[in-house]
This record gives structure tokens, C-alpha cells and sequence, in this order.
């Protein structure tokens, strides 16, 4: 099978319906629903698939407890997931749901075609399993006597059950895990699957269950039911037709480019469901992406443990673009983060509000007040700073494109950002309030607002995958339609922008807001609206302001955490060291910061020899204002800690990815 190579199918994971999805569920589907959006953009026919896995012992029980069918028990929790999809503007192409009959009908096939050809028999089972995870455990995987994936307990169960001979398809798995490297990301996923669950020896598994009814009947015997992850993982097919009359769908879209999934259930997803492809004589998928968890004060977040944010809550105060752009940016995808109502509202004011909105409303008020609201003429290097913004713009095409193709989506918002403080940087460096004094300079003045304008207009197109609101607000500003001067391609090509164009005053598109309320707020919906412990070093108690502290000796003054905020910190890796010329104290570091490469300058040479520092993992101050050293550029600064003669660098550990924010 080989499918057009301008065809992109993209899966999020089929949720297990719960009456409450936090924001950790809307995590995966809005990155989803970024890739998606990305790769429309630039031409491709997407199709994007999302649904719900709704069979399983544990729906039966929930179900009984209610006093309701199954069925009835699903449907009502499926449309509030539905309706929560809308509200993050998730544009799927297809939503499946384990109980439709497209689904059920293909899966009672593909178990039979598993039997008919000895890939599954029947045989006692009697071990351990997981209700909560519909998972069987083997005892060397219990952690503690419990679930390693949920860490809840589990039940001793012995029934009949069909087994697949997984065992007969390890060594070709392993071969495939091989031949294609980047099946399996990041990296670190599949050296785990390989030597917790390949190389001890892969079982035979068991893929059916007589203790209840609420599943998938085998056909041939039906007292068995389908074992819920053979079920859940053949949507990815069912979903394209497989098994049906008509499977054009699956013919245009299949091998799935990605399947996105959470760390916990990567298993699933690169053992048990590349076997039954192969069982199945199916291309397997070309990539499965495991990515990381947002976590809450270092735990996953859990209704049970009443640590959940949501995201509806989210919404309605502060706007989709809001979370969407902090979901994005603020993990690494692929590593673990933490979402925090302190770092919610920084990216909220200081990102959004400061440097993007801000930026907006200058130039807009800027060309209102001296051309009338009118686009100028631009005109090539009317100023020594022109080719500077001309450089970042298209580098910051290269750096998003190279950044999505590779799924780094804060790396990529990251680059647009750089792209953002560059052009802020670009007011400051041509002052137009000063050339608006020189009528002479009026030509000038029209064509570094224009550059302003058609920094906007890139920066938008490229937003794009992001934020799915403020793209058009931003060309509803600056006069623009949505077409030809928004297409991905235009990004390309600094000057589309007509002369004439009318810009438009508007509303700010993303308002500041106060920092302690917004933080309290926040923290109280995330316990319920109990009183938080207040943990903001700039919160004062409710019954008083706090005591006075007596500063130590040679201490410095104390700061509130928006001065603190306007440090940007982040992890960067040394690629090279040298001692700076004519400079005894002074080393030359080239660092990575994971969406861009810098020089720094440090005087850490009495401490550290070059080749020490090779492949260390430092952290890097990157909104310091660039200086020269003895002659060498220094473009921020690394941390160290020093006392008396010694000095350590800071540093962390090796597998925090390059460009990760450090607070």
C-alpha cells in the first residue's frame, strides 16, 4: 500500500469517557489539532481523527452504580467531551465512538481473522489485572503490589480468555523498532518498551473476557467479549473503513503518519498494536509519539486527588487563544511539565499581552497618528535595521517549519516570539516619534511603520496552528483579508503587504490583567474553591500585610514576582568552549538553546577547562541585553554559583530538553 504523499492522517487517542476531562485530556488534542491545522496550511489533505473508548468493565460498573444502561451512561458523558472539543476549536475530521456500529462490526471481524489463522487461541487466564486501566499485569510489573501504569490496586482473576501470540511477532518487532528510528519518539520511549517489555520476553496476551458483557462480542463464541485494547486500537482503521464495503478512506489515508498518545499507554501503542498490524499484514504507522505529562505540583493531575484545572474555566475568563498558547509553549512536548497558575498568567500578560498584543496596538496607533490609518511605500534598507528584521523573519519561517515537521511546538512558538521581541526591538532601535519630528524624514518614517505592518502580517499567518482567534483580529487591524496575503506560502515573502491598505484601531487583543487576583483565582478553581495555600512570594495574608523582614547584611533589595518574571531563563547546551583571546578569566561558549544557537561570553576559564564543558546542560539568561567582551559578542549569561575560590555552574539534567524554561 502506498499512499499519496500529500495526504497527512493524525490520531489522538479515543478517550475513556469521564465526567470530568481536565486540562491535562485537552493537552494532546489541541497538539493534535495544531499539527493538523499545520499541515493544511501548507497544502497537505488532512485528516484528523478523535473519539472515545466506551466499552470495558469499568463503564459496566460505573453504569450499574447509576442506576442506568451503559450505553445511556456513555452518551451523556461523550457529548460534554464533544462540546468541550468546540470550545477548544479542535477541528477533527472524524470522531469515533467504540460503540457505533462502523466499529463494532470491523473489530468482530478482525478477532475472527486473528483465530482463523492461529494468532489467537483459547486458554485459561489467571493473573492479575487493572479495572481502572483495563490492563492485564504481569507480577513482575506490579509496582508495590499495585498498577504500574495508575498505581491503584488490582484484582486476581482466572477466567477463560482467547490469548495472542504476541511471542511470535517479538523478534520482527524488534527488526522493525530498527529499521525505521523514528517510529518511536522520543527516543527514550522505545529504549523503555524495549527493555521493560521486549527483551524480559513479550507474552502471549489475553484479548478477551467472560466476567462481563459490555464490549465487543466474539462472534463465534459469544460469552467472550473483545479485550478493550483490542477493541480501542483498531479505530485508527475502523475509523477509515476498514472492514466495511467501502474502505476508500482507508486506502487514501492509511499508514497513519502519527499516532499521539500519552507516555502511559506508548505500550499499547508501539507493542500490542504493531502486532496485530502485522498479524493483520498491515504497513504499520510511521510514527508514534509519546509524549509527557501536565503535571500539578509534580503529580498527575487527578480528580480523585482534586488537583484538575478546567479548562472550560479557563476559557471564559481568559480567552481559547490564552490556553491554547499556554498549552503549547509552555511544555516541551514530549517531556513532562507542570501547569501552574503563577507561569498561566505570565505567559498571559508578558507573551501575549506585552509583547504581541502590545506590539499591535503600537503600530496601528502609530500609523493612525501620522498617515492617517494608511500603509506607506516601503522602501529596501530606509534604515541600518531593515535587513536585521528581514533576516529574523525568514529565519523564523525555517525555524517553525523545521520545529513542526519534528512536533517541538514550543520551539516553534518560541521562534515566533524571538520574531515578535525582534520587531519590538525594531521601534526602539528607529524611534518613529523621533523621525515624525523631521518632515524630511517622512518617507522614512511610512516605511519603518510598513515594516511593523508586514512583521504583523507574517507573524500572524505563522500563529496560525496556535491561536485560532487572533490571527484574524490582527488582520482585521491591520486591513487585511483573509487569502492570498495570509496564506502560509506569503510568509516567504517580506513586501506583500499593498500601499493604501487602511489599518483599523480595535479592542486590545489580549488585555493584561492583574497578577495576584488572576493567580488566587486561578489556584482556588483548582481546589474546588477552598482557600489555596498562598504560595506567591508576593501575596500578602488576608488578615494583615506581613511582617517586615529584616534584610541580611549586604543583602539585596527585595523584588515582587513581576520583576522576577522578566528574567528569562532557559536550558541550553554547549556545543563549543574556547579561551577568548588576550582574556585570562574569559571562555567563548557556543550554545544551544534548542530553537536557536548563541554566543556567550563567561568568566568561568579559571574554573572550568574548555573540553569540560562539552555536551553540559547549563542555564542561560536570554533577555539579557547583548554586550562585548574583549571584542567577542556575549548574548546572554550562564548561572553559577560562587563562594570565596570556587565556583559551580548551575546545571540540569541531561534529558531536559535544549530551550526549556527554567522558573
Amino acid at each position: 500500500m502506498v499512499k499519496n504523499e500529500k495526504t497527512f492522517y493524525i490520531t489522538t487517542p479515543i478517550y475513556y469517557p469521564s465526567d470530568k476531562l481536565h486540562i491535562g485530556h485537552a493537552y494532546t488534542t489541541v497538539a493534535g489539532d495544531a499539527m493538523a491545522r499545520y499541515k493544511r496550511l501548507r497544502g497537505y489533505d488532512v485528516r484528523y481523527l478523535t473519539g472515545t473508548d466506551e466499552h470495558g468493565q469499568k463503564i459496566e460498573r460505573k453504569a450499574r452504580e447509576k442506576g442506568v444502561t451503559p450505553q445511556q451512561f456513555v452518551d451523556g458523558i461523550v457529548q460534554g467531551i464533544k462540546e468541550l472539543w468546540d470550545r477548544l476549536d479542535v477541528s477533527y475530521d472524524d470522531f469515533i465512538r467504540t460503540t457505533e456500529e462502523r466499529h463494532k462490526t470491523a473489530v468482530a471481524k478482525i478477532f475472527e481473522r486473528l483465530v482463523a489463522q492461529g494468532d489467537i487461541y483459547k486458554d485459561t487466564y489467571e493473573g492479575w489485572y487493572c479495572t481502572p486501566c483495563e490492563s492485564f499485569i504481569l507480577e513482575r510489573q506490579l509496582v508495590d503490589g499495585n498498577c504500574p501504569d495508575c498505581g491503584r490496586p488490582v484484582e486476581k482473576v482466572k477466567e477463560e480468555s482467547y490469548f495472542f501470540r504476541m511471542s511470535k511477532y517479538a523478534d520482527r518487532l524488534l527488526r522493525y523498532y530498527e529499521e525505521h528510528p523514528e517510529f518511536i519518539q522520543p527516543e527514550s520511549r522505545k529504549n523503555e518498551m524495549i527493555n521493560n517489555f521486549i527483551k524480559p520476553g513479550l507474552e502471549d496476551l489475553a484479548v478477551s473476557r467472560t466476567t462481563f458483557d459490555w464490549g465487543v462480542k466474539v462472534p463465534s463464541d459469544p460469552k467472550h467479549v473483545v479485550y478493550v485494547w483490542i477493541d480501542a486500537l483498531s479505530n485508527y482503521i475502523t475509523a477509515l473503513g476498514y472492514g466495511s464495503d467501502d474502505p476508500s478512506l482507508f486506502e487514501k489515508y492509511w499508514p497513519a503518519d502519527v499516532h499521539l498518545v500519552g507516555k502511559e499507554i506508548v505500550r499499547f501503542h508501539t507493542i500490542y498494536w504493531p502486532i496485530m498490524l502485522m498479524a493483520l499484514d498491515l504497513p504499520l504507522p510511521k510514527q508514534v509519539f509519546g509524549h509527557g505529562w501536565l503535571l500539578m505540583k509534580g503529580s498527575k493531575m487527578s480528580k480523585s486527588v482534586g488537583n484538575v484545572v478546567d479548562p472550560v474555566t479557563l476559557i471564559d475568563r481568559y480567552g481559547l487563544d490564552a490556553v491554547r498558547y499556554y498549552l503549547l509553549r509552555e511544555v516541551p512536548f514530549g517531556a513532562d511539565g507542570s501547569f501552574t497558575p503563577e507561569s498561566f498568567v505570565e505567559r498571559l500578560n508578558y507573551d501575549l499581552a506585552n509583547d504581541l498584543g502590545n506590539l499591535l496596538n503600537r503600530t496601528v496607533a502609530m500609523m493612525d497618528k501620522y498617515f492617517g490609518g494608511e500603509v506607506q511605500t516601503y522602501v529596501p534598507g530606509a534604515t541600518g535595521y531593515d535587513e536585521s528584521l528581514k533576516e529574523t523573519v525568514r529565519d523564523t519561517v525555517d525555524k517553525v517549519e523545521q520545529a513542526m515537521e519534528r512536533m517541538e511546538f514550543s520551539v516553534a512558538l518560541s521562534a515566533i516570539w524571538v520574531l515578535i521581541r525582534r520587531t519590538n526591538k525594531y521601534i526602539d532601535e528607529t524611534q518613529p516619534w523621533a523621525l515624525a519630528r523631521d518632515e524630511s524624514s517622512r518617507g522614512v518614517l511610512g516605511s519603518v511603520l510598513y515594516c511593523l505592518a508586514e512583521s504583523l502580517r507574517i507573524v500572524s499567518i505563522l500563529l496560525q496552528p496556535f491561536l485560532t482567534r487572533t490571527p484574524a483580529k490582527i488582520w482585521e487591524q491591520l486591513g487585511v483579508s483573509r487569502g492570498r496575503l495570509t496564506s502560509w506560502d506569503s510568509a516567504r515573502e517580506f513586501g506583500r503587504l499593498p500601499a493604501g491598505t487602511r489599518v483599523r484601531k480595535g479592542e486590545p487583543i489580549f488585555p493584561r490583567v492583574e497578577t495576584e487576583p488572576e493567580i488566587e483565582l486561578i489556584a482556588r478553581s483548582m481546589s474546588g474553591g477552598k482557600q489555596p495555600p498562598i504560595e506567591a512570594a508576593a501575596q500578602a495574608s488576608q488578615t494583615g500585610e506581613p511582617a517586615e523582614a529584616k534584610p541580611e547584611e549586604g543583602a539585596m533589595p527585595e523584588i515582587g514576582i513581576e520583576d522576577f518574571a522578566k528574567v528569562e531563563l532557559r536550558v541550553a547546551q554547549v556545543l563549543a568552549a574556547e579561551p577568548v583571546k588576550k582574556a585570562d578569566k574569559l571562555l567563548k561558549l557556543q550554545l544551544d538553546l534548542g530553537h536557536e544557537k548563541r554566543q556567550v561570553v563567561s568568566g568561568i576559564a579559571k574554573y572550568y577547562k574548555p573540553e569540560e564543558l562539552i555536551g553540559r546542560k547549563v542555564i542561560c539568561v536570554v533577555n539579557l541585553k547583548p554586550v562585548k567582551l574583549r571584542g567577542e559578542l556575549s548574548q546572554g549569561m550562564i548561572l553559577a554559583a560562587s563562594q570565596g575560590d570556587s565556583l559551580t555552574l548551575a546545571t540540569v539534567a541531561g534529558d531536559m530538553p535544549n530551550g526549556a524554561i527554567v522558573k
